[in-house]
């Protein structure tokens, strides 16, 4: 019997130790996971819920008639509008407007729509960028926390991290041990046991989609995101080099110039025109060479900063394989740079198809619908969650999962959270300030019992 005893005492530890991190993963974790759910699961649909709650502005009757020509459209905006050209997005189809987007004296931008084969104007709203409308921009905002600036950022990126922890974490308590409980089916028919079995099941179906969407997202972070960048860069699997050897580059951004820039070009800085003087080209002669160049139909036409600054083409459609950067030189229409999917590193071409994907865009409706359930999926294992640990928590108490009997911890522990520490930092130092917590509640209330 002490034999048995032994035996079964370190698998104990673990599960216990396991289940606590999973417990305050997912008090830390579940509030966030609701919101990135309710809001990307909104943003999925993005461009389909712009075209109808905005169709005066985003949609007109197809014609036979041509296009009239980007000269003549941006002219019109610029007179009803104001302010200076930033950038021309000709139709994306034949039942799409125009759109023109222009920066006042002031500084604010605004979005001027009109009839491409009458070059009417039908109206204009403030410029939200790659989101497509102000409500979407709301949206976008509230799913990254951009609003609390950097801050938000490293939430988010500490949340995707717990996200990843706390699949592992579920997936080990999951693992069938009593016949009683629901693994692949929900097996109990009400009260706790009911919600414990949705949570269990949902969260097996879902462990994937959550992996995904959260390692998708770390790109865009500030620190895992820069790592990986940087590390990319390095071993030459991200953007090449040999793109710029041939011109002169400016010290901007690319991503602070576009509206949206593939993950890897947006520290990139953007290339000079050969010249600093000279007459411009024509908008409608760039607008012809960026066509004959094959650049998909949808794309953003950025207009020159300054006298060296360079045309931008830049078009992300649903098919990613489309996915293009074009800059030509504003005086002679000259390329000075054509990057496409095909042209990235293995990392940089793994990181667009994910990025792709997890905004819905790669295999269209499917992808928006498999997604879609994914999110509901996780508000209904956050709901489940919460309810599971309301019923189970005595009034005033927290009721955390209690202290393995053997307080030494089990290997398995150190090489978890050695790899989290690696692989996700912010979670590391997480880890180290819940450590320290608990083991100063531990060392209080073993003071008390003295």
């Amino acid at each position: 019997m002490k034999q048995t005893i032994e035996k079964t005492r370190p698998s104990n530890g673990l599960y216990r130790a396991v289940w606590r991190w999973h417990f305050y993963a997912g008090l830390l974790v579940l509030p966030f996971l609701i919101l990135l759910a309710v809001t990307g699961g909104i943003y999925l649909f993005k461009d389909e819920i712009n075209n109808t709650v905005y169709s005066g502005l985003r949609i007109v009757e197809p014609q036979e008639a041509a296009f009239k020509p980007a000269s003549l459209i941006t002219s019109n905006a610029l007179a009803y509008g104001g302010g200076t050209l930033k950038a021309y997005v000709p139709p994306a189809a034949a039942d799409s407007s125009a759109q023109v987007r222009l920066v006042g004296e002031d500084g604010l931008k605004n979005t001027v729509f009109l009839n491409p084969y009458t070059a009417e104007v039908l109206g204009s709203q403030w410029d939200s960028g790659a989101s497509g409308s102000p409500a979407m921009w709301v949206v976008r905002k509230l799913h990254s926390l951009e609003y609390i600036g950097w801050l938000g950022n490293r939430i988010i990126e500490g949340v995707a991290g717990w996200l990843v922890l706390l699949v592992g974490t579920g997936l080990y308590l999951w693992w069938p041990r009593n016949r009683r409980a629901g693994v692949l089916t929900v097996k109990a028919r009400k009260g706790r046991p009911w919600w414990r079995d949705v949570h269990a099941v949902t969260g097996f179906y879902t462990a994937g989609f959550i992996l995904f969407l959260s390692l998708t997202g770390l790109p865009w972070s500030g620190v895992w995101g820069k790592q990986f960048y940087d590390l990319s860069y390095k071993l030459g699997l991200g953007m090449p080099d040999g793109y710029w050897s041939s011109y002169p580059v400016s010290n901007v951004p690319t991503g602070e110039v576009l509206d949206r820039t593939p993950w890897i070009l947006e520290h990139q800085p953007l290339p000079q025109s050969t010249t600093s003087t000279g007459i411009p080209a024509g908008l409608d002669q760039i607008v012809a060479k960026v066509e004959d160049l094959g650049v998909a139909a949808g794309y953003a036409l950025n207009m020159p900063s300054g006298p060296t600054g360079v045309f931008t083409a830049s078009v992300y459609p649903d098919d990613i394989t489309q996915e293009r950067v074009v800059h030509l030189d504003q005086y002679t229409g000259e390329v000075l740079f054509d990057m496409g999917l095909s042209d990235l590193g293995t990392l940089g071409f793994l990181a667009e198809w994910g990025v792709s994907i997890h905004m819905g865009q790669a295999f269209g409706l499917a992808n928006q619908i498999v997604l879609l359930l994914a999110c509901i999926a996780m508000v209904l294992m956050a709901v489940s969650a919460a309810l599971m640990w309301w019923r189970r928590r005595p009034a005033g108490k927290l009721a955390a999962p209690t202290y393995p009997a053997d307080l030494r911890v089990p290997p398995a522990i150190w090489i978890i959270a050695g790899l989290s520490a690696v692989f996700f930092p912010l979670v590391g130092l997480s880890m180290v300030v819940f450590a320290a917590i608990e083991l100063g509640l531990h060392g209080v209330a073993r003071l008390r019992t003295t």
